[in-house]
């Protein structure tokens, strides 16, 4: 190690983004929910992707030219299964990307789909480094991969740290599905939350929570209790996908989903934005299930197993989702006029999966992401749109 170096301790005061801290036996590891909400379900999906720091970032201010992290990341693997992308590190300088990295070694799951078995290895930490930065006091920021469990272990530098002073931006709190936590983005800063952040000025918290967007009290609770400027919940897909409820529970759970927020930020501007455009789940109801024969082949696709006809016991499809949501806006703005909705199909809709294609007929690639945070921005942080400043 360079005699040179600084060890700044990693602590709360250097972290956005994150709702808790755990102290861990090899350093910090960021989570997306507070403890007592993960004690209420300890569901692996929702362990695995709430540890996954999706919009979770350093935030420091230095005069340092060099940057040194050392890093524990969890990582999965299916077998049979395509491998899945290594995490990247953004590091942004007075808020313009100016580097990438990832590190290698940390810990493995190995799970095996076909038994529900998973197997744990360890590995040892990685380090990423960012050298050639500026020499003058200056903002940084290192973007933590939104797709990895990431313990944070160890920050050096070659000049003093101090926590980045408050931004004085106002704070996104948005909460989503995997397609929120940034599934199939190339890196934490493209994942569509944090591309419309940057578009609308805001300091991004997000709640994105891959394959759990599943009206969990709990995350209500979690909003209802983060200060947040502008809150936005994204429903539907994973409902339809885990075939979790019928019509006749989803409507009272959005109600109260709605409510328990609105207990904690009662005139907050809250946006409900339905699903965008994913044609396996338009009008076929879940479970959503792997397509055995793009494995085949080594892809990595998804198919939905539900009959059509079933729509007509109360099984949910995006289709009939969209149209439950506007009905319920439309009836709470009534006497709530901060509340407001957006169809998903604004953002991408049948003419762009036609231009660009669902990969895996479930998230969007980058240029996707990237297209949905653009229109995002133009709605809700229009002069007159509901995140107006």
């Amino acid at each position: 190690m360079n005699s040179t170096w600084i060890a700044t301790p990693i602590t709360a005061d250097l972290l956005r983004g994150a709702l808790d801290l755990q102290r861990t036996a090899r350093g910090v590891l960021p989570h997306r929910l507070p403890a007592w909400a993960r004690a209420q379900c300890t569901d692996g999906q929702l362990t695995m992707v709430e540890a996954q720091p999706a919009g979770v970032r350093l935030a420091f201010r230095t005069r340092a030219t060099a940057v040194e992290l050392d890093t524990l990341p969890t990582r999965q693997t299916y077998p049979g299964l395509p491998s899945r992308p290594v995490g990247v590190y953004d590091l942004i300088v007075d808020g313009h990307l100016t580097d990438q990295a990832s590190v290698t070694g940390g810990d493995t799951v190995t799970i095996d789909m076909t038994t529900g078995t998973a197997e744990h290895r360890s590995g040892p930490p990685g380090t990423i480094r960012f050298t050639g930065l500026p020499d003058r006091m200056k903002n940084i920021e290192i973007w933590l991969p939104h797709n990895e469990t990431t313990e944070l272990v160890a920050l050096r530098t070659d000049a003093p740290v101090t926590p980045a002073p408050q931004s004085g931006r106002r704070v996104w709190l948005h909460h989503g599905s995997s397609i929120s936590q940034g599934s199939n983005a190339a890196s934490p800063t493209a994942t569509w939350p944090a591309v419309a952040a940057s578009l609308g000025g805001v300091e991004l918290v997000n709640l994105g929570l891959g394959g759990s967007a599943l009206l969990d009290p709990f995350t209500a609770r979690t909003m209802r209790d983060t200060p947040a400027d502008l809150i936005s919940v994204k429903i539907g897909v994973n409902l339809t996908n885990t075939d979790l409820m019928r019509l006749r529970a989803f409507t009272p759970a959005v109600h109260g989903f709605l409510d328990t927020i609105r207990d904690g930020h009662p005139s907050t501007p809250l946006l409900v934005v339905s699903p965008i455009y994913c044609p396996i789940h338009e009008d076929t109801p879940g479970p959503g299930a792997f397509d055995l024969a793009a494995l085949a082949t080594g892809q990595l696709r998804f198919r939905a197993t539900g009959d059509p006809a079933e729509r007509a016991s109360g099984k949910l499809t995006l289709g009939v989702i969209r149209d439950e949501l506007a009905r319920i806006t439309a009836q709470r703005a009534a006497g709530d006029p901060n509340l407001h909705h957006l169809d998903g199909l604004d953002l991408y809709g049948e003419a762009d999966f036609a231009e660009l294609p669902l990969p895996d007929q479930l998230h969007p690639d980058t240029a996707s992401h990237r297209r949905i945070a653009e229109r995002f921005a133009k709605q809700a942080f229009a002069p007159h749109g509901p995140f107006a400043e």
